[in-house]
């Protein structure tokens, strides 16, 4: 399965520990990702300094759902279930 063009879910719903070029702490959950394009694209898609929890996540059809709103909540739902407040991907 592919990324679904202008969905983002995946750089938006969950939170990063590890250090992005443009947030050194990490981003927190519901917070786009800085290295979003216009268009709702990652910048640093195929390049070396992608995060390894970025390079890890991989479409799925239960993730992404018919819809970006699927893919939204969805991975609304699972920071919920799995964070303690503090960011779970690492």
């Amino acid at each position: 399965m592919d990324c679904r063009p202008g969905c983002a879910a995946c750089c938006i719903a969950p939170s990063i520990s590890s250090p992005i070029p443009g947030m050194p702490d990490g981003k927190p959950a519901g917070v786009p990702c800085v290295q979003l394009d216009a268009q709702l694209g990652c910048k640093l898609f195929g390049q070396a300094d992608r995060p390894a929890v970025c390079l890890s996540l991989m479409p799925h059809p239960e993730m992404c759902g018919q819809h970006r709103d699927d893919a939204l909540h969805y991975l609304t739902w699972l920071e919920r279930e799995t964070g303690s407040g503090r960011p779970t991907l690492t």
